[in-house]
């Protein structure tokens, strides 16, 4: 599990029991397992399918710092499986766990389109990728000077 964003509590985040609202946890969630998601497919039109069962394990108060973490459970031929954690930067007690959030990869058009991944893409892998395709797209505008 990768524990890339960390989140502070804080007033506005409080439900009426002074712990963490589940909807601003939900939406963090959301954001976040959508940029993973974008990350891991290499495109920004991903879409949100599906959300298992969201258990809310203990609670955050304010001023606690929180960490979601995100790891890639499977890949379909046109969707990525998710499953998220939130745990206590400082306790590491578990927060909340959802087992399984499925995002579909869309194309222009708005249609589910296949990805061609089959496992987790790491950073490294990433800017590898994307190092070369640049140094790709300078060749081509060296060639189209000359």
């Amino acid at each position: 599990m990768n524990f890339h964003t960390r989140k502070w509590v804080k007033p506005e985040d409080l439900n009426p029991n002074g712990t963490l609202f589940g909807g601003s946890l939900l939406r963090w969630i959301d954001e976040e397992a959508a940029i993973y998601a974008i990350c891991q497919l290499d495109n920004k039109r991903v879409v949100t399918k599906f959300i298992s069962e969201i258990n809310f394990v203990s609670s955050a108060r304010q001023g606690d710092v929180i960490e979601l973490g995100m790891t890639a459970t499977h890949f379909g031929r046109t969707s990525i499986t998710l499953r998220c954690e939130v745990r206590s930067k400082i306790t590491r007690e578990s927060i909340l766990t959802i087992e399984k959030m499925v995002f579909v990869n869309m194309g222009e058009d708005g249609k589910p389109v296949p990805h061609g991944r089959e496992r987790i893409r790491y950073a490294e892998e990433a800017y590898e990728h994307y190092r070369q395709s640049a140094q790709s797209a300078d060749s081509v505008d060296e060639t189209a000077k000359h």
